[in-house]
Parts: C-alpha cells; structure tokens; sequence
C-alpha cells in the first residue's frame, strides 16, 4: 500500500449546530463514514463552546481526547474524574461516561472507535525555525495517520512534494506502520510563531 496525503483548506469544512455552539468536522476516516451512523475509525472536528455549562453528547464505545485551542474549560467525568483546562491542555475520556463542560471556549476533538487508538499533540514552530516531526510506529496496528491541524500562521510541511498549511489548513497522512520515514519536517518560513496540533492515530 503507498501513502495516502490529502490537504483540506478551510474554507472545504462543514459546519453544524449543536446545544451549545457549532462544531466543524475537519476530518473523518474512512471518509465515507458518516459521524451520526458512528460507523467511522476516527474523527477529528473543532467545536465552539457558546454556553456556560453544557453536556455532551453520550458516545458509546467512542474513546475521546479534547484539546482547548482558545479559553478555559472545566470537565467533570460523573464517578471518574474532574479537570481544568487551558490552551493547548488535553484530557483523554470515555464517550460513555457523563460529561459536564463549564466555560466557552474552542476545543479540538479527537474520537477513536473501537479497532483504533491515538492521542493528540501540541508543537509550537518558532518563526524562521525548522521543526521534525517523529513519525511514531506500532508494530501492533496496519496504518498510522498523522493528521497535522494549523492553529495559526503557515508552515511548510517538507514531505514528498512541499505543502503550505495556512491557518485552519489540514494536512492528512496515512501510511502503512512498517514504513522506512522516520519523520516529517515542518518549516515556517514566516515572521510570525505557529502553533501546530498532530492527531496521531493507529489502526
């Protein structure tokens, strides 16, 4: 199998109401799942949080990693645990658990269905700076997806052919676990600091 890479500027997402705010999904695998059948691996999405205490919605079978991007959320996992989060703060939960959020903010969403697991990660590109990504590996799984989300500024991601990520740009990468590149480079070529989330994702 070779490598699959796919960009998805921003203006591509679709955007939907919930309770409380919107949610935008970025991503889902495969990507003819549809999110309310839960018959995907893994999606990725962003939601704005637009009231002060909401709960959310009861995934069964769905592990969950949430990272804020902007403001500060509280999280209380009925019978299990509680937490405060600030920008670029993470939490890993059950989507069966009964989850109470307190505060507005944007957050960044992973959900990982049953077969799949993964974890979310914050890097920061200093201006003018070259970062390296390691591509992590687990012999257990087929595929790994490295699913790389611009928080803000640009970068270039360096792999294969150059590609631009622009705030709000996804850049997906899905290769088999055995695969000889050991990781991926990240330039920003710009004036400004970028903040950069990796959804890291095997299955």
């Amino acid at each position: 199998m070779g490598n699959e890479i796919k960009v998805i500027r921003k203006g591509e997402y679709k955007t939907s109401t919930w309770s409380g705010g919107t949610t935008t999904q970025l991503y889902i695998y495969p990507e003819e799942s549809q999110y309310n059948k839960r018959n995907f691996l893994f999606r990725i999405s962003s939601a704005k949080v637009e009231v002060e205490e909401s709960v959310f919605t009861h995934l069964p079978g769905i592990n969950r990693e949430i990272m804020i991007i902007d403001g500060e959320l509280e999280l209380e996992h009925e019978g299990h645990h509680n937490t405060k989060l600030s920008r670029f703060d993470k939490d890993r939960f059950s989507g069966d658990w009964t989850t109470r959020s307190y505060g507005k903010v944007t957050d960044f969403n992973l959900m990982m269905n049953n077969g799949c697991d993964g974890s979310l990660e914050h890097i920061e590109i200093k201006r003018r700076s070259r970062k390296n990504n390691k591509l992590y590996k687990d012999e257990k799984c087929d595929k790994v997806a490295n699913v790389l989300y611009c928080v803000n500024g640009s970068v270039v991601i360096e792999l294969e052919e150059n590609t631009v990520l622009y705030e709000g740009d996804l850049f997906v990468f899905i290769t088999d676990t055995n695969i000889n590149k050991d990781s991926i480079s990240i330039f920003n070529g710009s004036n400004e600091d970028s903040n950069i989330i990796i959804s890291r994702v095997y299955f």
